[in-house]
């Protein structure tokens, strides 16, 4: 496998700054009806346990638009209950990003198979080579807060080197 090729797994097909910048009309003119978000810093703060009045309301949207969503986590059950226990979706829990049996569980969950579905998340190991290894439309956002696990602050360092690489961003 060539250097380009190998590092063209770890590109996430698009880039926003937040999931409230995320253009739904493109997706859905891609073709994706499913979504798979990832939860800590992604949709909330690692350390915070409630949803916020925005995010309720971004759900709302999604579903308006007639999107289908999942929650995939590598968090414990119990935090990712906790969470999004207002939000009444399915979830994934211990997920085990960036293995492939997590997103394949999430579209089944959802009825969805990789042409419709995208990936939503805020890490490049995890979210977006998951999303990525099995052909799905992958978004990366910024991490919605600095405090993260002890690995998780070294891998963000190998995140940056390829970020700079990808010239598409």
């Amino acid at each position: 496998m060539s250097k380009d090729r190998f590092m063209k797994r770890f590109y996430p097909n698009k880039y926003y700054d937040s999931i409230f910048d995320i253009d739904l009309n493109s997706l859905k003119e891609k073709g994706i009806k499913s979504l798979l978000i990832d939860l800590d810093n992604t949709i909330i703060p690692r350390k915070e346990r409630e949803v916020s009045e925005d995010l309720k309301e971004w759900f709302a949207k999604l579903f308006n638009e007639g999107f289908k969503v999942c929650i995939i986590s590598n968090n414990w059950k119990a935090r990712v209950d906790k969470a999004v226990k207002n939000l009444d979706l399915p979830l994934v829990a211990r997920a085990a990003k960036p293995r492939k049996k997590a997103f394949e569980q999430g579209m089944k969950i959802l009825g969805a198979n990789r042409d419709q579905t995208a990936v939503i998340g805020d890490q490049i190991f995890t979210d977006v080579l998951g999303g990525n290894r099995i052909g799905l439309f992958t978004i990366l956002v910024v991490p919605l807060s600095k405090n993260d696990l002890f690995y998780t602050k070294i891998l963000r360092k190998l995140e940056r080197l390829i970020l700079k690489r990808d010239k598409r961003r």
